[in-house]
């Protein structure tokens, strides 16, 4: 069941299996992660200093040196004064931003009370989600769980745990809603979201769930951090069939675009150029076989009138 919908130049297709991500106050934890782990790499490769060195030098291997620098694990305070001193870096002012980094990246996040409902492949995706300037979504199957209202988020839960505890569904929907909250918060990310006409026509929870999920859309479409676009069916085909998927980009010039695409029980986050190329040309091609994005409290009003007729 898919939840959702994470080095600037090193990394290419990564599968996320394991770990947890935190948010640090005004950026995702991930982000900052990936940030310090980008300048050490800088800073270790300008003084000709192998991942192997680097890895000796605070009792770890060449390997452990490499996730760092993606921004794969946390990073321990003392190891990081270490690698700083072996690449020479002595202006305190310089060391203290980088280690004062390496704390903020290291604050727990909400979802952390959630954690033994959340796999970790997700935890790293709200990372990403929490720290990210503009979302670019397409959905073929559900309505986006940004927008998802608590009831049409139970259900597509329980579509996929169904033998689940009322808690364990409580608390994935309560991460939902506290996800949600990126929308309205100040400085928050912009979403614009391409829905598949389909997902409007399919009885999620039944009748009464879907007339209140569609109407949450009309009003979501109001706010000025939300441009949504449905395809309709007379669009036929388009250039997205393969699946959905979600593009976000963060403040940070250092930091590249990145696609996250949901598997069942995984997640895959590209971040080379050519991929994220790639799914950004889809993207606006769906956005062009798109209704604009003005029409659609008119489409949105018209199919709540049909919800519960046959198509």
């Amino acid at each position: 069941m898919r939840l959702h919908s994470g080095s600037h130049d090193a990394a290419t297709r990564s599968q996320v299996s394991a770990g947890t991500q935190e948010e640090a106050p005004g950026g995702g934890p991930t982000v900052l992660r990936i940030l310090l782990g980008s300048q050490l790499r800088k800073l270790r490769e300008s003084k000709g200093i192998t991942r192997e060195a680097a890895g000796y030098e605070i009792r770890a291997s060449g390997s452990k040196i490499s996730r760092m620098e993606l921004g794969r694990v946390s990073f321990k305070e003392r190891d990081v004064a270490d690698l700083l001193t072996l690449y020479g870096v002595a202006d305190s002012e310089e060391r203290e931003q980088l280690l004062s980094l390496a704390r903020q990246a290291n604050n727990p996040g909400w979802w952390q009370q959630l954690n033994d409902v959340l796999p970790s492949w997700f935890q790293a995706y709200l990372g990403l989600e929490a720290a990210a300037t503009l979302i670019r979504t397409y959905e073929i199957q559900f309505v986006p769980g940004l927008l998802q209202t608590p009831d049409y988020a139970r259900a597509v839960i329980m579509l996929g745990h169904a033998g689940a505890s009322a808690d364990e569904i409580n608390r994935r929907v309560e991460v939902r809603r506290q996800r949600q909250a990126i929308l309205t918060r100040p400085g928050g990310p912009q979403l614009w979201a391409v829905i598949d006409e389909a997902v409007l026509r399919r009885p999620i929870g039944g009748v009464d769930v879907m007339r209140a999920q569609i109407e949450a859309l009309i009003e979501a479409s109001k706010l000025p951090s939300v441009r949504l676009q449905i395809i309709p069916f007379t669009a036929g085909g388009h250039a997205a069939a393969g699946g959905p998927f979600a593009i976000l980009r963060f403040p940070e010039p250092e930091l590249p675009d990145v696609v996250y695409v949901e598997q069942l029980t995984s997640a895959i986050y590209l971040d080379k150029r050519e991929d994220v190329d790639q799914y950004a040309m889809a993207m606006e091609r769906v956005c062009i076989d798109a209704e604009p994005p003005n029409h659609t409290p008119e489409i949105l009003g018209k199919l709540l009138n049909e919800v519960g007729r046959p198509i």
